[in-house]
């Protein structure tokens, strides 16, 4: 077990979200509709499980237990991963608007940009984080993994009970949404 293999999950899960999301962009492209209730499934799942869950145990617990133990948090990845998750952040809501937008108007060039800008974001925030991040944090962190995934493991229960949600559910709406796109595929 290694100390951000909980991190590493939500990555994969991210990641699952990030293809669809990406299917959804070319459906809108090719004059699909793509109805409210699906775009809103994605809209939750950037803005409650990638930034407030995900996004929350790297800054509650992960950067704070690297900095106690040596990494910086000027100058250095945890500053930059700050710094990208306040951008992810800005994207997420930029994303809701258009998509709210694209209900009303029935005008997709907005909403697929916007797509389009938050997934290649998130996707190349992602891999800093498991080919830098994480393998530094591996090995600063080594011999206290079952710690780092406790904390971490607490902390997302946390974040979902304040959301009234539970992980099940966001693996399902992955699950659902990725279903829905690759049937209009």
């Amino acid at each position: 077990m290694s100390s951000t293999e909980s991190l590493r999950k939500d990555h994969f899960l991210i990641e699952k979200m990030m293809r669809a999301l990406n299917t959804t962009a070319e459906l809108l492209k090719a004059g699909k509709s793509i109805p409210a209730p699906v775009l809103e499934q994605a809209i939750d799942f950037a803005k409650n499980f990638t930034n407030a869950c995900h996004h929350g145990k790297e800054e509650t617990s992960l950067f704070p237990t690297l900095q106690k133990n040596g990494m910086p948090r000027e100058g250095g990845p945890i500053a930059r991963m700050l710094f990208e998750h306040e951008i992810t952040k800005q994207l997420a809501e930029k994303m809701d608007a258009s998509s709210k937008a694209y209900i009303q108007t029935n005008d997709a060039s907005t909403l697929i940009a916007d797509i389009l800008t938050y997934t290649d974001h998130v996707s190349s925030h992602l891999s800093k984080e498991n080919f830098r991040l994480f393998m530094m944090a591996d090995m600063i962190l080594s011999g206290k993994a079952a710690q780092m995934n406790k904390e971490l493991a607490d902390v997302e229960e946390a974040k979902l009970k304040d959301l009234g949600k539970t992980r099940g559910h966001y693996e399902q709406l992955v699950n659902d949404f990725e279903a829905e796109m690759t049937r209009k595929a």
